[in-house]
This record gives structure tokens, sequence and C-alpha cells, in this order.
């Protein structure tokens, strides 16, 4: 079949509604459609297929999204982080768009003359000119940039929803109490509400094959709220519980609305997750074990002032509502520290839920101090010493604290000399654990008290489908890089071939026909810089929020 007739293959579902529920699990979201909170929902899942959906390594909002949008790995792609370590420099960025390197769906369908809509996507900021529209997601830092595209949906937003908002931190007020908790759960439902009416609005006004709307804010409220959704904590504390859960109502009648819009457009709907969510049980702490075994040296200041700077400097920081400094290379691990690249041979440079570890090499970083020819034995030194770190969980239980440790090569299956943003190891921690790179206390896991317990990712997301075409009552695992694929597929456009996802066919009463074309090679755009330092602060902020840049 030449590449013409490719082309023209026979969609086998219509139009596609794709909607992402950021970090969502079955095991809230389960309980919620027992308990009748979620209706609709548990009618699709009857209805259509649903299962697992498998992230990425690391399960972690751009790592993961991005591979959904390219149908390949971070390896391929470029993006492991919300940041990005630069060896040559020593320095820390926000990733982009214009750090990904590979097509994405909406590039791939666009050239396709199909139409796109993507709504709150993150990774999509700047946004991408393509074939329908364009509104950014969670890393846009305000309504004062250009977040759509076409630019002049920009004001179409702001004038018909003039609280329109990038904001997503959780507020806080001293005395706040039960108040100041539904407020905050107010403005995640209003988001969900907002979200659907964008997709109404946006989708008619410019016609669509393929419509994406992302709901963020089923990750924040998991992170925050944890322990009140949890049916193994919540009962503990019924009036919480019951206020957090109530935003899965919302969430229930707002995907109700979504499925008939799908439904009217004669559409199949798939909705997934980036990656899951669990209880946080505690903060690894790979830096300070290298500190403690010679790997990492620190300058400390005197103890005692240190001390007393520490606790001035964050209670003016929580007066003026501003945040602590980010972690960079050259301003070390604490406002009290700093790093002694002379001495250092390795450190975690930035960590999000896994630990990104890289060696201080001579002829790579400024100041490297780790000769060539020690490097790969260095690193086996490494992640041996990190695999063999155990302690005692909360239950008792003894756990390896580290129990994975990759080479970035040969878990994306890549070269190394291709990807230079790539960690010299990966640190993955046990479950319900999640990475931090300030050096804290003295011991490698700090495990905070119950009233303190938070969500954190898992690796296990969810994955739902229903309408023409698709299976009833079937279950189905698989992982988030499969399903670009099966939405070309679906739409009877050829697969790349040079895909790491894999056709989704058992999703399907008929599976769809699939051919492939010819890869086009890297994703050609923009460079430079996109933030400006304010705008960097802003998303600090956001992110120190959720745990990211601890």
């Amino acid at each position: 079949m030449d590449e013409q007739d490719q082309g023209n293959n026979q969609s086998t579902t219509g139009r596609i509604l794709i909607i992402g529920l950021d970090g969502a699990t079955f095991d809230i979201l389960r309980p919620m459609m027992a308990a009748g909170r979620m209706p609709h929902l548990a009618k699709l899942i009857a209805e259509g297929t649903s299962g697992v959906l498998n992230s990425t390594v690391p399960p972690i909002t751009p790592a993961a999204w991005t591979t959904f949008m390219t149908g390949k790995g971070p390896g391929r792609h470029g993006i492991i982080d919300f940041e990005r370590y630069d060896a040559t420099t020593g320095k820390l960025a926000f990733n982009s768009t214009y750090e990904i390197r590979e097509p994405t769906i909406w590039r791939i369908l666009s050239e396709r003359n199909k139409r796109v809509g993507s709504i709150h996507v993150p990774m999509t900021y700047p946004p991408p000119k393509v074939n329908g529209f364009v509104i950014s997601g969670f890393e846009t830092p305000g309504i004062h940039t250009e977040f759509t595209h076409p630019p002049e949906l920009k004001a179409e937003i702001l004038e018909r929803w003039p609280t329109y908002s990038y904001q997503t931190n959780w507020r806080r007020r001293a005395f706040g109490g039960d108040a100041l908790f539904a407020e905050n759960l107010r403005y995640i439902e209003d988001s969900f509400r907002q979200g659907a009416a964008l997709t109404r609005h946006c989708g008619e006004r410019y016609g669509w094959d393929v419509l994406m709307v992302l709901f963020k804010l089923v990750d924040n409220l998991q992170h925050k709220t944890w322990k009140y959704l949890d049916p193994k904590t919540a009962g503990r504390y019924p009036k919480r519980a019951e206020m957090a859960a109530h935003c899965f109502n919302v969430l229930d009648e707002v995907l109700g609305d979504l499925f008939d819009y799908a439904r009217s457009n004669k559409s199949a709907i798939l909705i997934m997750s980036d990656h899951g969510h669990g209880s946080l049980d505690g903060k690894a702490h790979p830096n300070l074990l290298l500190r403690d075994w010679g790997y990492l040296q620190v300058k400390s200041l005197d103890t005692v002032t240190a001390h007393i700077q520490r606790r001035l400097k964050r209670t003016l920081d929580r007066l003026r509502g501003r945040t602590r400094k980010k972690f960079e290379a050259n301003l070390g691990l604490e406002t009290d520290m700093v790093v002694d690249w002379s001495r250092t041979r390795a450190c975690v440079m930035h960590a999000g839920m896994n630990g990104f570890l890289y060696i201080n090499l001579k002829g790579r970083q400024p100041g490297g101090v780790v000769e060539p020819d020690k490097y790969e034995a260095l690193r086996d030194e490494l992640a041996a010493r990190f695999r063999a770190i155990t302690c005692r969980s909360l239950n008792g239980e003894t756990i390896r604290v580290f129990p994975d440790v990759h080479r970035p090569e040969e878990l994306y299956n890549c070269r190394r000399d291709e990807q230079p943003w790539m960690p010299d190891l990966l640190l993955v921690p046990h479950p319900g654990l999640a990475v931090v790179r300030r050096i804290r206390g003295r011991r490698a896991v700090q495990w905070p008290r119950l009233h303190h317990l938070g969500g954190t990712h898992r690796i296990e997301g969810v994955l739902a489908a229903a309408g023409p075409n698709i299976r009833r009552g079937h279950t189905i695992n698989a992982n988030i890089v499969d399903i670009t694929p099966t939405v070309l597929a679906a739409l009877g456009v050829p697969v790349p071939e040079d895909m790491e996802g894999k056709v989704l066919a058992d999703m399907f009463e008929q599976p769809p026909t699939v051919t492939y074309e010819k890869a086009d090679g890297k994703q050609a755009g923009p460079t430079g810089e996109v933030f400006t330092d304010a705008e960097k602060d802003a998303l600090t902020r956001r992110l120190i929020d959720l745990g990211y840049l601890e």
C-alpha cells in the first residue's frame, strides 16, 4: 500500500473525545462509584472497556502527558520532569513545548487535515499551531501570557469567563479551618464545570475530529486531601471526607454532560489519566545519603546562626507570601548551605517523584572532578549503594528505599550521547515515598505524622472507553504510550513506524486496519528562553505547593 492509500483508511469510531483526569486512580474512583457518587462514570465503564493504564518512569505529569502526546517514551521525546538540567552550564530550567523533540498527536492529525482541540493538557505551553485550537496547560504562568492558539481565542475566553485563571495553589490562612477548606474545594469544583463549558464552547466554535479536555485539579485534590478520600483513613474525618468526596459528585456531573456532548456528536469517549495516586507515606533524601557517604560536599555556616537564619527566613517568606528559593546548581541544598563542587562527585539535581542523579564529570560540568575513565565504575558503585539502603516503614516492615536504580539509556533504550539532558542514574523510590533533593534531618527517609498524610503518584492510572465500535464489558491493561497510536488507527490515520506504543486492537469490536508510515524525523520548533524570572517564580510556587520542588 503506498503512502497516499495509507491516508485513506476509514475511521472505526467517528470522532473521539478524550477526557483527561490528571492523577486519577481506581482506588478512589471505584469506591466513589460503589457509593453512588459517580453514576455516569459507572454506567460508561459498564458499557465499554476499562482497566489500568500504566504510566511512565517516572510517573509524573510532564513525562507522562508528553509520552501520551507523542506515542514515545521520555528517552525519545526529551521530557522527564518539570525541570531540565543542563550539565554544560550547571543550570536548571523549566521545560516547555520547545523541548519536545518528537511530533505530537496534534501535529500528526493536523497534517492529515483532521481538526483537533486541546484544553489544559500539560506540556502545551507555549501553545503550538494546529489545525484547530489549543488552550495551554498547567505550566502556563498566567493569563498575562499568550496561552491560546489561535491568539484571538484568549480574549474570547477572558470575556466569557472573567475569573479564568491558572492559579492552582492550595490557599492557606491562619485559622482558616473548615471554611477555607471548603473554599479550596469550591475552586476545584468550579474548575471542573469551567472545563466542560470550555469544551462545548470551543468544540462548537472550531469543530473537531479529536477533542481533549484535561481536568488537572483531580491531581491537586488528591495531593491535598488524600487522607479524607482514601477509604482506609477517611472514616477518621467524616466531615472533611464528605466535603472532599463531594468534588467527585461534581466531577461526575461534568462527565455526564461531556458524555451527552460526545454522543450528540456520534463520538467515541476515551477517559485516561497520566498516572495513579496513593498515600504519601514518606520522603526520601538521596542528597543526605550522598553527603554522608562523602560523594557530596557542602559548606555549612555556623549551626546556631544557620538555624536562626533559616527560621527567620521561613517566617518572613510566609508573611510576604513568598516561596523558598528554588534549588539551583549555584545555590545548594538549603538556604544555609552551598555545594562545594570542587569536592563533589555526585548530586541529585532535581527530583520529580524519582531522583535524577548527575555525576560531576570532568569535561562535561563546569569544574567537573570525576575523571571520564572512572565514570562507569562510579555509576556502578552509587547504584549498588542506593539499592542496598533499607529502612523500617510506618507499619514496621523493612523496605528498600530505592528498590530500582536505572541507567536511563537502558531504561529508555536510547543513546546517552543523543540525550545529554539525561541523568546518570534514575533513583526510583519504594511506592509511597517521594524523592526530595533538599537535605533535611538525619535519616534517609522522613516519615510524616498521620495528620500530615497527603497523596503522591503511583504508576497505575486509569483507562475507560465507550461509544461506536468500543467493546462492551471488556477489561484491558495498557500503557500510556499506547494511546496515541490507538487513536490514530481508530481514525484511519497511519501510525508513524517509530512510535513505541502499540495499537490496543482488543479495545474494539471490529479492530481497525493498522497501517504504518515512515516517521518524519525530530520535532522542529522554536528555541530559546520561554519564561521570565517572574514567571519562573510563579511556576516554582505552584510546584512547591504540590511538593515537586522540595
